[in-house]
């Protein structure tokens, strides 16, 4: 059967949105017979937000170094978290960890790249917007970043924290994300990265003025593939 895989969730919303991402994606990719155990752990999301505000990435680190130590012992045979956020802290998580990490950032550089790409924007938090969660993984390829402006990136703070991560969105915090996404086109952008993973709540591909890279959703996909790598796969 396929590997067993375990999500190292952060965000509530988001663990449980890409959780039915990874089970899409094996739908279409694995026989029925051999699709994945799947195991979900998450320490108190509160914990997190306030190690990020501390700026305390060592503390972010070992949060999530227990829940993948915790998963391994239920038998999960690798992991990732979908959250943007915690993305810079993997490298802490993978200290002395009993199963490997996959790198959500790297599978979203890679999907951009294969799509030929020069020049793409980011919607997300402050910390994923401001920070350098996708930076290096981007340069390497020679893709530009495109980030909000101050004003659109407190917009997507409030929508994000308020509405987002409790899984609701308004019709007003909808077409303001989608504005954003447009003005980051008018400065040249070819395609925008989700950098939050309840982002699809608002964002679709139907709806996005500009190609969307939903990197919640690109993880899932390279995870189902990892995950069944020595099965027969589609």
């Amino acid at each position: 059967m396929a590997r067993h895989l375990g999500i190292v969730g952060v965000s509530p919303e988001g663990a449980a949105i890409c959780y039915r991402q990874v089970f899409h994606h094996a739908a279409q990719i694995l026989p029925a017979h051999l699709q994945p155990v799947v195991s979900v752990h998450n320490l108190p999301f509160a914990d997190y937000v306030d190690a990020i505000r501390r700026d305390d990435w060592r503390g972010v680190g070992e949060m999530l170094r227990d829940s993948a130590a915790r998963l391994a012992s239920i038998g999960a045979e690798f992991c990732f978290s979908p959250d943007n956020a915690v993305q810079q802290a993997v490298q802490i998580a993978e200290v002395g960890c009993p199963i490997p990490w996959m790198k959500m950032t790297d599978a979203v550089g890679g999907a951009i790249a294969k799509d030929g790409r020069r020049t793409v924007g980011v919607i997300g938090t402050k910390v994923v917007t401001g920070g350098s969660v996708y930076q290096t993984d981007l340069g390497i390829r020679g893709i530009k970043l495109v980030r909000p402006g101050d004003a659109d990136a407190d917009a997507l703070e409030s929508i994000i924290f308020n509405e987002l991560v409790r899984g609701t969105v308004c019709d007003a915090s909808r077409t303001a994300m989608l504005g954003i996404i447009g003005r980051l086109g008018e400065q040249g952008c070819e395609g925008v990265i989700l950098g939050c993973s309840e982002a699809p709540l608002a964002i679709t591909d139907a709806n996005s003025p500009l190609p969307v890279y939903n990197a919640s959703e690109i993880m899932a996909e390279q995870a189902v593939r990892h995950s069944g790598a020595d099965v027969a796969i589609g």
